[in-house]
Parts: structure tokens; C-alpha cells; sequence
């Protein structure tokens, strides 16, 4: 991998665009707009709770290999307090946009047992900094609408139960939906503000929850 250009989007315009982020459903409220941000450097990544039971080994991987690419660089992908938007070898920075990575977003979340940090996006993330024993920045949103939860719930067992797959088989429930009959309602739609941070994967749920 070979990082053609790279820019460090700053504190203040990254907490802007956040604030921009709305939801899929509802009116499509802005989650954030009112919400208290701030980052938070973390050695123990277990104070977060997962809400999907997987991770795919190919973004690890990917992940691993543009770790190495910007350490050369001087840059910690796990450290960031902006998006770190770059360009890969083969694309146009004048034309294409760049690929955005950020810090992972985490959320207070109020369920039966209580406050917990919810991770809202960026599991591969944190994931792979829990793997090579890396400490990770996130940002923290606290103060969300109540009304607004995150769509799924924390999952059962926590890291432990999280399966690293080769791929998403069929009929295999990526999470434990607040609503599986209109669970993206409650979507973050970080896409809208941030092109392509958001992957699509596989359409692998049960045929009961609808995708």
C-alpha cells in the first residue's frame, strides 16, 4: 500500500461534521447537534461494549497494512483527534475523493444494566488496536437523544463473544436489533458527511429482519 497524499482534517471542523450526521428515519433528526463531544485516549479498550457479534478478517487486514503504511509517515491511525482523509496510489487527488478514516465513534448508551460506551462506528477499529495491543483514541458522544438510541444492543458476552470470520455466512444475524422490523430508523448516517466511511457489507440476516 502506498499512501499518495494524506490530509489531517482539524479538531474543530471534524466536531462541525459530526453535528452534521442524521439519522435514516424519524424526520431525520441531526443525533449529535447537541450533544457533548470530546476525545478519549483508551489502554483498556474491554470499557467499551460491541454491538455486533463479528468482525471480517479482510478490514483487519487492511487495516494492519495502512497502520504500517503511516507509521512510515509519522501519523498513528490509532491516535486521531480529526479524520484522516488520504489518497492510495492509482488515484487522482484533484478529482477523486479521499478515503476518510477516522477515529471510532462511541456513544453513551442507556440500557437495563445501565451507562455503558457504545460502539457506534469504527469495531474494526477498535478491534485491530485491541489485537496489535495499541492503545486507541475515540471520540465520545455523551448527552444523545434518549429517544434516539443507537439500533442495536450492546452484544451478549461483550469482546469475547465476537467472531473474527473469513466472510459473512448466510442467514447469520450481524447484531441484536432494537427494532428488527425497521432497525436502520435509528441509523447513523456518517456517509453523508463522510463519503465512503461506512462500508457495505454482505445482506446476510435472517429473512425475518429486514435489511
Amino acid at each position: 500500500m502506498k499512501i499518495l497524499k494524506y490530509e489531517l482534517m482539524p479538531k474543530d471542523e471534524f466536531l462541525g461534521k459530526l453535528r452534521q450526521v442524521r439519522l435514516k428515519g424519524f424526520d431525520r433528526p441531526y443525533i449529535y447537534r447537541d450533544a457533548g463531544l470530546d476525545f478519549l485516549g483508551l489502554a483498556d479498550t474491554n470499557l467499551l461494549s460491541p454491538p455486533q457479534r463479528y468482525v471480517l478478517k479482510d478490514t483487519i487486514d487492511a487495516i494492519v497494512e495502512l497502520d504500517r503504511a503511516f507509521t512510515l509517515l509519522g501519523v498513528d491511525i490509532f491516535d486521531l483527534h480529526g479524520a484522516l482523509m488520504f489518497w492510495l496510489e492509482g488515484s487522482d487527488p484533484g478529482v477523486d475523493q479521499p478515503i476518510p478514516f477516522l477515529p471510532p465513534v462511541v456513544e453513551e448508551s442507556f440500557e437495563t444494566t445501565g451507562s455503558i460506551l457504545l460502539i457506534n462506528d469504527g469495531m474494526h477499529r477498535v478491534w485491530t488496536a485491541r489485537k496489535l495491543g495499541r492503545p486507541i483514541t475515540v471520540m465520545v458522544a455523551m448527552n444523545v437523544p434518549r429517544a434516539y438510541p443507537y439500533y442495536a444492543y450492546p452484544w451478549t458476552g461483550g469482546f469475547d463473544s465476537v467472531e473474527e470470520l473469513v466472510e459473512l455466512p448466510d442467514e447469520y444475524q450481524k447484531k441484536n436489533y432494537r427494532n428488527p422490523e425497521n432497525y436502520k430508523a435509528l441509523f447513523r448516517q456518517f456517509n453523508e458527511v463522510f463519503p465512503g466511511v461506512q462500508a457495505q457489507r454482505k445482506q446476510s440476516n435472517p429473512a425475518h429482519i429486514k435489511e
